[in-house]
């Protein structure tokens, strides 16, 4: 299926690894221009050169911190002083830390508020003046399964999170006369680097577990019996962002093999 991707331009939030970086290869192997952002410059630098080699499309790397609004505005001016124009935007970011109620305070739950909620509202007004010139757009965040069924120990993301869909869903209706479509996708447990790093993960590794023992573990209560794939969920990423997806707006889709149990 050809998505009709090539000619557009991308920009893709926390890309120089997991999901973010998937969903960069996905769509620059679709011929798009790819913008890519992260805190780490060299791990910036070196992914786009990967994904620019893989796919023989342009991707420009460009750092930025998401919770610094100077640096965003610094981003899209980039992008758009680069290629002109930008079609699809790829909201995401690291999740907020883990805890419970007693374990933040203000600060804490203010810091969360501008890394998962601001940053993609600072995003989309930055970015609607271009796809409004161009007479169409794609927006897609990438969020939690946690917006749907809330997740033990991640009180700021159960918290936060769903006033991402909350403002994707109200702009979804506001921006259709646009053709702009908006819509979110949300991981399950997928093996990235932060799986890897949680808590769990290597309190386990601590106690002599093997890796492939703990991830099995961990893979148990998916009714699928395995952990997904960063490109798993890129796939729907670009399928979001594409030509055939002109009519799918306002949605919120899990990729987790099943793990989420309610009905919407």
């Amino acid at each position: 299926m050809d998505l009709g991707l090539k000619g557009k331009v991308a920009l893709v939030l926390a890309a120089s690894k997991g999901l973010g970086r998937a969903s960069a290869q996905t769509l620059a192997s679709e011929g798009a221009s790819v913008v890519i952002g992260s805190r780490d410059k060299d791990a910036l630098a070196q992914a786009a050169q990967d994904i620019e080699h893989a796919s023989g499309s342009k991707v420009l790397p460009i750092p930025v911190d998401v919770t610094k609004p100077e640096e965003l505005e610094a981003f899209v001016a980039a992008a758009h002083r680069a290629f002109g124009r930008i079609d699809i935007l790829v909201n995401n970011a690291g999740g907020p830390p883990v805890g419970t109620f007693d374990s933040f305070n203000d600060a804490q739950w203010q810091a969360a508020f501008e890394l998962t909620l601001l940053s993609v509202i600072r995003l989309t007004r930055l970015v609607l003046p271009s796809m409004r010139t161009t007479g169409s757009g794609r927006i897609i965040n990438i969020v939690s399964t946690s917006v749907k069924q809330p997740i033990d120990n991640l009180l700021l993301s159960n918290a936060i999170r769903p006033a991402v869909i909350g403002l994707a869903k109200s702009l979804s209706n506001e921006l259709a006369p646009d053709n702009i479509t908006v819509n979110n996708v949300c991981p399950g447990r997928i093996l990235t680097d932060r799986l890897l790093a949680g808590h769990h993960m290597q309190g386990q590794l601590a106690k002599g577990v093997s890796p492939q023992v703990v991830l099995d573990a961990i893979a148990q209560d998916i009714p699928l019996k395995r952990l997904g794939k960063p490109e798993e969920l890129a796939s729907l990423v670009a399928f979001l962002a594409s030509e055939q997806a002109a009519y799918i707006t306002g949605t919120t889709t899990q990729v987790d093999g099943g793990l989420v149990r309610s009905l919407f």
